[in-house]
């Protein structure tokens, strides 16, 4: 029996960035997915990592991500990196969250930058408050200094939500977030589009969800 479900934001409730992404890369003539090989080379301890963490401030993590991403191929700015970030609102996926609302608790643990490093799209951040303002209790890695997939983000979320893993449901559009979700024991969710993200959300909870 499902008591909790537990959501990522960034690619969940909104649009992937990658999308982004790989426009940027295309219109600047670099090599394929360098943003996304760059975030994923030693994932635990680089520039992105450390950015999430709060550990490094925005001049710092513009180097670390060009040295990092010069070392796979081609150098890209960290600071050009950051307003690829703003992804679109998925209003079908906030619908279902709604309606999880209304019968289970409910989560957010998103892997986030600090305050401001995107700029100052007031937009943006109105429906960001708006949707985080849905949850029960939201975890950002940037406020408490730990980001997904360290397990203990995980632990912190079912200890305040007083709930037992098992009977959790956890959607995020990296494999490699899910992985501590499904080891504690947590139903998981791949998300590939909100359609299909919906249909699996639908068939965990047995709730009509659209």
């Amino acid at each position: 029996m499902i008591e909790a479900v537990i959501w990522d934001f960034g690619g969940v409730l909104t649009t992937s960035p990658f999308e982004a992404f790989a426009r940027f890369e295309k219109e600047r003539g670099l090599p394929a997915d360098i943003i996304r090989r760059t975030n994923a080379a030693n994932h635990l301890e680089n520039a992105w990592a450390k950015f999430e963490r709060a550990e490094v401030d925005i001049e710092a993590f513009d180097t670390m991500f060009a040295a990092e991403s010069l070392a796979l191929g081609a150098e890209v700015r960290g600071k050009d990196v950051l307003p690829l970030l703003s992804g679109d609102l998925r209003p079908e996926m906030v619908e279902a969250l709604k309606r999880i609302k209304t019968r289970f608790s409910t989560g957010c643990i998103t892997n986030n930058l600090p305050a401001n490093a995107i700029g100052s799209a007031s937009g943006r951040k109105l429906y960001i408050a708006e949707v985080m303002a849905l949850f029960d209790h939201v975890i950002e890695s940037a406020k408490i200094g730990l980001r997904k997939p360290d397990p203990r983000i995980y632990q912190m979320m079912v200890e305040t939500l007083q709930v037992d893993p098992k009977k959790c449901v956890y959607l995020d559009d990296l494999g490699v977030n899910l992985k501590p979700a499904r080891d504690m024991g947590m139903t998981t969710i791949k998300v590939l589009n909100a359609t299909q993200a919906i249909g699996d959300l639908e068939a965990a909870t047995g709730l009509v969800l659209r």
